[in-house]
């Protein structure tokens, strides 16, 4: 709109021009018709230039964009130019005479402006106002409208400075401005601490960088934990920066957001390994292992009590949700900064995709570790790899388990060499081989073993032992069971539940088919229904709720094994029966987290079991216990003490010359206990006071007494059944799959 009229045209009222136009070289010769309009009052805006918040939020912006700063609000370079629509045009203010404006806060003060507010002539003059076009001044605060520097334009603005002009129609320049929104709040912060904005800005950059490269070289077990590992060049990040440096806006801000989302899932598929890895001594199976984190957090409610375990679900769903939208907000960060410099991270990307293809053909390595990684991808392929291989094992493992050597022997001829006497099958928790072996516990536990085989044989028994492999390590002993008893290879969830919902013949299932033995299973480990004791073959199931204990439960586990044995005894062994007995025995008390332990007490004293509440109160606490690894040992050491000595207690009070015991260890105890590098294995001894029935297995090279030679036979767990059925006159008739 015309700020001017030309000075030889007549207007054809007060103030209204009848041309328009650029003021002319001639414009002093003009003579006003109407007086000069007063000077406008005294303002912080210049006309043509931004006013407070806006002001402050443009400057911080080009101070950024110039800096390069990562935080910058503006677009990527590849944003669009404003359509000529768009361009805001010149801007015309008419001050409202009734009130005087300061900045962005209208003050309605009427008072002239102070001499100081001034600083220069040509500002005084553009804080002034529009000037007459016949007044008897130079244009010299005329503003036009360029494609570099423009400002809004106001619409009701009057053409001319005719100040008899409606009053309505003039912008009022002391109507206070709108709160900012957080963009210019964030903008009014950088222009006041800019110094203090840029360095937050590189920091959380920075950050998020090393939080992207932190996740693609994270190892999946703790061993692996060292600096060398975070010192490599992952080709991860130099495909993912190739790809979004080439993309447009849009697609490259789903393919950061996608991006991030599953480095995020990765990384908490990697931090399960690492549990897994820690306490079973394997990786997270994606397809099977969801189940058994219901399992953890009863270990952890048995353990640490319900605070405890609270405390760990709510942090294990935060991290759930955490983790993901940090790791694509980094993405998104880190893709939005290569936008903004392309030449820069193209040159970047094109010089270490070089050195890693270097690194990689010359093999270089730093600490025994390639710089050249490829982490993320092998993890992918690995995971992807054990998935296919868990589906084709779902589909031959149901029929493996339809064949069995024995599945058509009639009970006839299954165990004949053993008519008559009282069968144990004991198994003892994370009784591995490292109990024996290791420097730190096998002291204690060899010097048990060895006192509990003179104790047996002048009793009248005798003792074979050997190694076992198991199927499992670290925990899931429900697998390292049916592995024992079902002749199977059973190392994952999905084989047990399907080895179990079958009819597959069982050492326990064995007797019962016989018709020549009650069977019953002593599970004080079980705390609610368990439908497998069908599986199982036990004509009776007592678990921890049919066991008559009063006393505390010694972290996870319910009741000492003094308590399970004397009541064992009470229950069954000690009372008369028509047929000889088969027990299947669970001991506890050497479960992990090996604190506290029970002390073993006269017979007599054991009682409804409150005894123990002395014992336990007494006993170490799992945190002082669990984290150190020198006392973890220790401690562990001791349970397996305890539960040996219960057990061989037991058979010389209890025992007569038709007992034989048969006991194991379920899986070796966790890496922290047993080591990173340890094997599988676990002691196995037969023990019997009728001498013939250790007769039977003289061939099997066995080691004399409870504690197996280190050389002793090594078998997979999954070979005793057929064994033993076949040692003691077991006639194989195959049922075929």
């Amino acid at each position: 709109m015309p700020l001017f009229t030309r000075s030889n045209q007549t207007p054809d009222r007060a103030g209204a021009a009848t041309d328009e136009g650029l003021p002319s070289a001639d414009a002093e010769d003009s003579t006003p018709t109407e007086p000069a309009a007063p000077p406008a009052p005294p303002s912080d805006a210049t006309p043509g230039k931004p006013e407070g918040a806006a002001a402050v939020a443009q400057a911080a912006e080009q101070e950024g964009a110039a800096a390069g700063d990562p935080l910058d609000a503006g677009e990527p370079a590849d944003a669009e130019e404003p359509t000529e629509a768009e361009r805001p045009t010149a801007v015309t203010e008419t001050p409202d005479t009734d009130d005087t404006a300061t900045g962005d806060t209208a003050t309605g003060d009427d008072e002239p402006p102070l001499a100081e507010d001034t600083d220069t002539p040509a500002e005084a003059d553009a804080e002034a106002g529009p000037i007459p076009a016949d007044a008897d001044e130079t244009p010299a605060t005329t503003t036009t409208t360029t494609a570099a520097a423009a400002t809004t334009t106001t619409e009701d603005s009057p053409t001319t400075a005719d100040p008899d002009a409606d009053a309505d129609a003039t912008p009022d320049t002391a109507t206070p401005t709108a709160d900012p929104t957080p963009t210019t709040r964030r903008a009014m912060l950088r222009a006041r601490y800019p110094v203090a904005a840029r360095v937050l800005s590189w920091t959380v950059t920075l950050l998020a960088g090393a939080l992207v490269v932190v996740a693609l070289l994270l190892p999946n077990k703790l061993a692996d934990f060292r600096p060398s590992e975070f010192t490599r060049i992952p080709v991860e990040a130099l495909l993912g920066a190739a790809v979004l440096i080439a993309l447009p806006r849009r697609p490259r801000l789903v393919a950061a957001v996608l991006g991030g989302l599953s480095l995020g899932v990765l990384t908490l598929l990697n931090l399960l390994d690492i549990g897994f890895n820690e306490f079973l001594g394997r990786g997270f199976n994606v397809v099977l292992d969801w189940s058994l984190l219901g399992d953890a957090q009863s270990y952890l409610k048995d353990s640490a009590g319900e605070a405890g375990a609270l405390g760990a679900t709510v942090a294990a769903v935060v991290l759930v949700l955490v983790v993901p939208a940090v790791m694509a907000c980094a993405v998104v960060r880190l893709s939005n900064l290569m936008a903004r410099h392309t030449a820069t991270t193209t040159r970047a990307t094109l010089v270490l995709s070089t050195v890693w293809m270097t690194c990689a053909s010359l093999s270089l390595q730093v600490g025994g570790v390639p710089i050249a990684s490829e982490h993320t991808a092998a993890v992918v392929r690995d995971r992807a790899a054990r998935v296919k291989a868990t589906i084709r094992d779902e589909r031959g493992f149901a029929k493996e388990a339809r064949a069995d050597a024995f599945g058509n022997t009639p009970g006839s001829e299954l165990v004949p060499d053993l008519r008559g006497k009282d069968i144990m099958f004991t198994f003892i928790e994370s009784y591995g081989r490292s109990a024996v072996e290791d420097p730190i516990m096998s002291p204690g536990v060899d010097a048990t073993l060895d006192a509990k085989t003179k104790e047996l044989a002048k009793a009248g028994f005798h003792a074979k032992s050997g190694w076992l492999t198991s199927a499992t390590y670290g925990g899931s002993s429900w697998l390292g069971h049916s592995t024992f008893l079902s002749g199977l290879w059973i190392d994952n969830q999905n084989r047990y539940r399907t080895v179990t919902a079958g009819d597959h013949l069982t050492l326990t299932s064995a007797f019962k088919k016989t018709g020549d033995w009650r069977t019953v299973g002593i599970m004080p480990g079980v705390q609610k229904g368990w439908p497998e004791a069908k599986f199982y073959g036990l004509d009776h199931l007592y678990d921890a709720r049919h066991l008559g204990y009063q006393g505390p439960k010694f972290s996870w586990s319910t009741m000492p094994d003094q308590y399970t044995l004397a009541a064992f005894q009470r229950l069954e062994h000690g009372k008369k029966h028509d047929k000889p007995l088969m027990s299947e025995i669970i001991l506890t008390s050497s479960h992990q987290p090996w604190a506290p332990i029970p002390k073993t007490i006269p017979q007599d004293q054991v009682g409804d079991g409150s005894v123990y509440d002395a014992i336990q109160k007494a006993g170490k606490k799992p945190a002082d216990v669990f984290y150190n690894s020198t006392k973890v040992k220790q401690e562990y050491g001791k349970s397996i003490q305890y539960s040996v000595t219960s057990l061989i207690d037991y058979v010389v009070k209890y025992g007569n010359k038709n007992t034989v015991l048969v006991f194991l260890g379920d899986h070796q105890p966790m890496a922290r206990v047993s080591g990173d590098q340890a094997s599988r294995d676990v002691p196995v001894a037969i023990v019997a006071h009728d001498p013939k029935v250790l007769d039977k297995i003289t061939d099997w090279g066995y080691s004399d007494g409870l504690r197996p030679a280190h050389d002793a036979p090594v078998w997979k767990m999954s070979a005793f059944r057929d064994r033993f059925l076949t040692a003691y006159g077991s006639t194989p008739h195959p049922s075929k799959g």
